[in-house]
């Protein structure tokens, strides 16, 4: 019963003019700024905290708009995703797997209706779980060490090959060259700077968001490039609402199943959203992919990641509120905002800052619900964009490419960067090598290296700390398992007469 007094007290608050309007500003900005290519919601919050103070906002205003464009970015991530095969941010690399075939056939009315749904669900799912298990689930992910995590980026690596459906063997390389991409960069232990060829701008590593956009985007413009003169690109079909409704329904069992997925991930500190939405997808596709639909455009396979993602985001916001430790990249941007208001985030938050923090999760409630609003009328503005003939779409998606890429640092070595990632993505599509796989690679490497050499520095180089965790020896026996199953699933199929 505290909880629920503390609830409609957070609404009381939430439902003020100035944090209502607030609210649906962020979430409308939010939708905007992640369905661009580049931008993503870590620059998205980051860019509008200088509005914030502008504006001289209380805490609980600011916290408020913030976490309205977060929400936001997550549901917009999708649409370029579907509709261009672009993702929008690092978590949208997965709906791209079954989302863009979907518009492809003619049936992207469908993939933007059942993506924004799942998200919804998986965005309010994520607000309760935050209402009713924040303490619970934040004292269990203090248990997670470097050596769980590691365990954790281990049966993420080992269930990789099942992703694409494509040559196990090229799926395989393509993961290699993204953890080969990912250790450019300063040494995590001794910092000292590994293929960088002496240049200082790699000293920071590559660049998510640059390689995302340079091997999705300009590759697919260099593809484009090469057709004939006089070519045009298909026109399809956008699909009617009917089929949509239909998929909705056929799609929501998975909605509510990897938003308990993405929820856990999003609770693990660092983990993130990018986690959430690979870890849906692969549980999604292990139980429901019988037919061998999933990557051919299968209405599961945009739900899953879309629900798991944001509910990763409404989960990463457990640990931030609880134990002060941001959950992602996003909620450490939100982190250093309420340390500049001299806020502490921490176990004594909700008692000392209740309007703050109970205000907040009402807030999310309501933002979920605008965004759903907002976005499901819009599918017919947004399906409008296969519409357009490539020669004039394809300029419009490098322009804005270029510009958010600048706009995240001002480097022109970035933008260098990207059209270098476009190229080589351009030469891998050529070989019919699977993009997303070095995405991965790149996404999930980097902390796989991080926590394996914090395990190797705390216990003085003994490998054996690795597989002393309880947590970290079940986290390896599900990977025994899956590796398993994979394996008798493939020689099943070898041994099928066709």
């Amino acid at each position: 019963m505290d909880t629920l007094n503390a609830l409609f007290y957070g609404f009381g608050v939430a439902l003020q003019p100035l944090h209502l309007a607030l609210g649906f500003f962020g979430a409308f900005i939010g939708t905007l700024v992640g369905a661009l290519p580049g931008i993503g919601p870590v620059n998205g919050v980051a860019i509008l905290i200088p509005l914030a103070f502008s504006l001289q906002l209380s805490p609980t205003a600011a916290l408020i708009l913030l976490s309205s464009v977060y929400y936001g970015t997550m549901y917009g991530g999708r649409i370029s995703s579907i509709l261009l095969n672009i993702p929008g941010d690092e978590p949208a690399v997965m709906t791209t797997l079954d989302g863009y075939p979907m518009a492809r056939s003619g049936r992207a009315a469908s993939a933007l209706a059942v993506s924004g749904v799942a998200s919804f669900v998986g965005g309010t799912l994520a607000t309760v779980g935050l209402t009713l298990f924040a303490p619970i689930l934040a004292r269990a992910a203090i248990h997670f060490g470097p050596a769980e995590y590691f365990a954790l980026y281990v049966l993420a690596f080992a269930t990789i090959g099942g992703i694409t459906g494509a040559n196990p063997a090229k799926t395989l390389l393509a993961a290699m060259i993204g953890l080969a991409i990912g250790t450019v960069g300063l040494d995590p232990a001794t910092g000292i700077p590994r293929f960088t060829f002496d240049s200082y701008h790699l000293y920071d590593g590559v660049d998510f968001i640059v390689a995302i956009v340079g091997l999705f985007a300009i590759s697919e413009f260099l593809i484009f490039l090469e057709r004939p003169a006089g070519t045009h690109q298909p026109r399809v079909e956008i699909g009617s609402m009917r089929g949509a409704y239909r998929d909705v329904r056929r799609s929501f069992g998975a909605m509510l199943r990897n938003s308990v997925v993405g929820f856990i991930a999003g609770v693990l500190p660092g983990a993130g959203a990018s986690l959430g939405s690979f870890l849906a997808y692969v549980f999604e596709r292990r139980i429901s992919n019988r037919n061998d639909t999933f990557g051919k455009g299968d209405p599961r396979g945009v739900a899953a990641p879309e629900a798991g993602n944001n509910a990763a985001a409404g989960g990463a916001l457990v640990p931030m509120l609880t134990l002060g430790v941001p959950g992602s990249g996003t909620t450490a941007v939100m982190l250093a905002m309420l340390i500049t208001l001299n806020i502490t985030p921490g176990p004594l938050l909700f008692e000392k800052q209740a309007e703050l923090v109970w205000g907040l999760i009402a807030a999310l409630y309501l933002a979920n619900v605008v965004l759903v609003i907002l976005n499901l009328p819009l599918v017919g503005i947004f399906t409008r964009l296969l519409a357009l003939p490539y020669w004039l779409l394809m300029p419009i998606v490098v322009m804005a490419s270029f510009v958010g890429v600048y706009s995240i640092s001002h480097s022109p070595f970035d933008l260098y960067m990207m059209i270098g990632f476009g190229v080589f993505g351009y030469v891998l599509r050529k070989l019919e090598i699977s993009l997303v796989p070095v995405v991965l690679g790149l996404l999930l490497g980097e902390a796989m290296e991080f926590n394996l050499r914090r395990a190797l520095s705390i216990s003085n180089g003994d490998w054996t700390y690795l597989v002393s965790s309880p947590i970290a020896n079940t986290i390896y026996v599900a990977t025994a398992v899956l590796l398993a199953i994979a394996v008798a699933m493939a020689l099943r199929r070898e041994r099928t007469p066709h």
